[in-house]
């Protein structure tokens, strides 16, 4: 088969969808298929070209991988218009460049959000002849209503509701990262062809193992009770409430680690100044080396900003598979799945009083915080690995590679697969 790929996010970015895609495009070479990614130039989140990056193409292969890249009106910002000029400028040079550079294809995926990226994945997987593949891993333009962005009654939101209506209907199979994601999609369309393709993690990458005295020691040289964030610092994370938290708890016994780059962290870092609290902020780094400090930390948070239900951040399947105890601030269904399986501790959005006591409850009970991480690994082995996740996806494309379906919306058909269970 050959299998196209389109995103605004890609590796040498580091980021929830740059990780996810780049390891299925390895998953998909690995069992025999071709794979081309059309992606932006990297910019994210810096908001500017990365180093070695010019022009309005490029091409390059990366373990076998062939990656084209498209000209993108880089920025940091989180505002509307210059988000829109991001977006939109990946969407042109990638629908216009994609006619002439990508050949004829059996199967193209786009990553939505952007969910304007729909309409060139449209045009583009038309034009190959290819089915195209809807991969939703946060539902817009809902998401962009709970976070403040558009208002519900506003004509973006109905503009874009009409969007997210095309794509679906116009997309061969519709994926979706999390339960609480395609219930929705199914309730409201329910003739779309869907399947559940989770996130997960790598187990063997992730793993309790790598919590050795030199990861330790990279987190700190004296024997503090060590809370660790690694991920965006955007918006949706809602951080402030952690370094809230952390100036409740004593100095001398905590230390809080976030790691990581985005649009939020040089206020939360102007924030931290002012508490007295023991704050580390440290820079972004290769993906290879946080599976240490992830296994090396005794908590591990996986914070949002508001309750969204179909939410399961990228860095919460890291965190379970690290066997460490999970603290989740969220009413999410990655909460769910920590309260079913006694993983870690739920506490509510913005409550930081909560969030303080959390950490330390799991500091003053070490064997408890020990059979939660053990029930965390235990669990991401079982349903969460991302070998099995991208194993039952393949499976199913190599399947239905020969069938007579195309890439328009079939009127009465609906099915509904699932993988990583």
């Amino acid at each position: 088969m050959r299998i196209v790929i389109l995103t605004q996010y890609y590796p040498p970015e580091i980021g929830a969808p740059q990780g996810r895609l780049s390891d299925l495009a390895s998953r998909l070479l690995a069992a025999g298929h071709e794979v081309t990614v059309l992606t932006a130039m990297p910019s994210y989140p810096q908001g500017k070209i990365y180093s070695g990056y010019t022009g309005l193409v490029s091409r390059e292969e990366k373990d076998g991988v062939e990656i084209l890249r498209t000209f993108i009106y880089p920025t940091r910002s989180a505002a509307f218009i210059p988000r829109l000029f991001n977006y939109f400028s990946f969407l042109f040079s990638s629908s216009f460049l994609g006619t002439f550079l990508l050949r004829r294809a059996d199967y193209l995926l786009v990553e939505s959000p952007p969910l304007f990226l729909g309409l060139g994945a449209i045009w583009l997987s038309w034009l190959k002849g290819a089915k195209l593949i809807f991969n939703v891993s946060d539902l817009w333009p809902d998401s962009a209503v709970y976070f403040g962005v558009i208002s519900r009654d506003s004509a973006a939101y109905g503009l874009s509701s009409r969007l997210e209506s095309f794509c679906y209907r116009h997309a061969w199979l519709v994926t979706g990262q999390t339960n609480g994601i395609l219930s929705n999609i199914r309730a409201r369309f329910p003739n779309v062809r869907t399947f559940l393709l989770r996130n997960g993690s790598d187990t063997k990458l992730f793993t309790p193992e790598k919590r050795t005295s030199d990861a330790r020691r990279r987190l700190i040289n004296d024997d503090k009770f060590i809370a660790l964030y690694a991920g965006l610092h955007g918006l949706a994370q809602g951080l402030d409430q952690v370094l809230e938290a952390a100036n409740k708890l004593p100095f001398e016994q905590y230390r809080f680690i976030l790691i990581g780059d985005g649009p939020e962290k040089e206020k939360l870092m102007e924030k931290a100044k002012n508490l007295s609290a023991d704050i580390v902020f440290v820079d972004p780094m290769p993906k290879d080396q946080i599976p240490d400090l992830l296994a090396a930390a005794d908590v591990l948070l996986v914070p949002l900003a508001r309750d969204i239900a179909e939410a399961v951040p990228s860095k919460f399947y890291e965190a379970m598979a690290s066997g460490r105890p999970l603290v989740v601030v969220s009413s999410c269904e990655a909460a769910e799945i920590v309260k079913q399986h006694e993983a870690g501790i739920v506490v509510g959005q913005g409550d930081v009083s909560a969030l303080a006591d959390a950490i330390r409850t799991l500091r003053m009970d070490p064997d408890e915080a020990s059979r939660m991480g053990e029930n965390a690994r235990r669990v991401a082995v079982e349903n969460y690995d991302r070998a099995q996740i991208a194993g039952s996806f393949i499976t199913y494309l190599e399947e239905h590679h020969s069938t007579g379906f195309n890439t328009k919306y079939e009127t009465g058909y609906e099915t509904d697969w699932s993988a990583g269970k």
